[in-house]
């Protein structure tokens, strides 16, 4: 197939999600796939997850920020997906980037140029789910990736994506507390990974549960950055809590325990 075929194919079926997927079940007024993120190589991946079977339907944006947009979708298996998909262009996400890379042994050869660089980053936060799903962590569920596209498990019901920290005070913020301590430790020991983000922003309330999402960041233990990092995450789940009148443990006794130490502390 030539260039110019394999265009035409991508754009018949942008054609077809357009007009079987989305105005189908939903209005244009309250769905809008088609936008200024869907370059030309962006819809050739989203094209190839569905031929792969990993996407079938593309609905509304359900987030968007400075690294990107996240989408609502389904499988083939009508299983609810977020669809996120990292911008190519945003010159000041990409300055943060390196640090985070650099140092990490599974990204040696990442070349400068700035789309290679948000694919290495979308192939770093893939693995990373992996790597914490495995260790049984409370984490969306990975399912692809491809270019700057990353396919996960969505977080909610129909479409409503369920509340961040910052947004729901749990019920039980104690319990809570408690709670994320414990995945925080399980990320540390089973996964080994440090979050390197961790706070009310990336952390969502499902079912009373903590869900850390947002891991694009995190480091292996043996990176250069990882003991700041894992500080700074504690000092901020610390710092949140205290505010909601919950009555925080020390921030080195819970680093000790993270770490794997005996202390009875959640």
């Amino acid at each position: 197939m030539s260039g110019r075929e394999f265009e035409e194919e991508v754009e018949e079926e942008v054609r077809r999600y357009e007009e079987e997927s989305l105005m189908k079940e939903k209005s244009s007024e309250e769905f809008e796939v088609i936008e200024e993120v869907f370059d030309k190589l962006t819809l050739e991946g989203i094209y190839k997850l569905m031929k792969k079977g990993v996407i079938d339907r593309i609905y509304g944006v359900v987030k968007a920020g400075k690294e990107g947009r996240i989408y609502w979708g389904l499988t083939p298996q009508e299983e609810e997906i977020a669809i996120k998909i990292y911008y190519t262009t945003t010159a000041e996400f990409r300055k943060g980037m390196l640090k985070y890379i650099e140092g990490d042994p599974r990204f040696k050869r990442i070349r400068r140029d700035p789309r290679r660089l948000i694919y290495a980053w979308t192939r770093k936060e893939f693995k990373n789910l992996k790597r914490a799903e495995k260790a049984g962590v409370n984490v969306p569920k990975p399912y692809a990736f491809y270019r700057n596209i990353l396919v996960m498990g969505f977080i909610g019901r129909d479409g409503v994506p369920a509340p961040l920290l910052r947004e729901a005070t749990p019920r039980d913020p104690e319990d809570f507390y408690h709670r994320l301590l414990r995945e925080v430790r399980l990320l540390y020991t089973g996964a080994g990974l440090v979050h390197g983000d961790l706070s009310e922003y990336n952390i969502m309330i499902w079912e009373e549960k903590p869900v850390i999402f947002d891991i694009s960041q995190a480091v292996l233990l043996d990176h250069p950055l990882s003991d700041q990092l894992l500080r700074r995450d504690i000092v901020n789940i610390n710092a949140y809590f205290s505010e909601l009148g919950v009555e925080v443990l020390d921030v080195e006794i819970i680093e000790r325990w993270v770490r794997g130490g005996a202390e009875d502390l959640c």
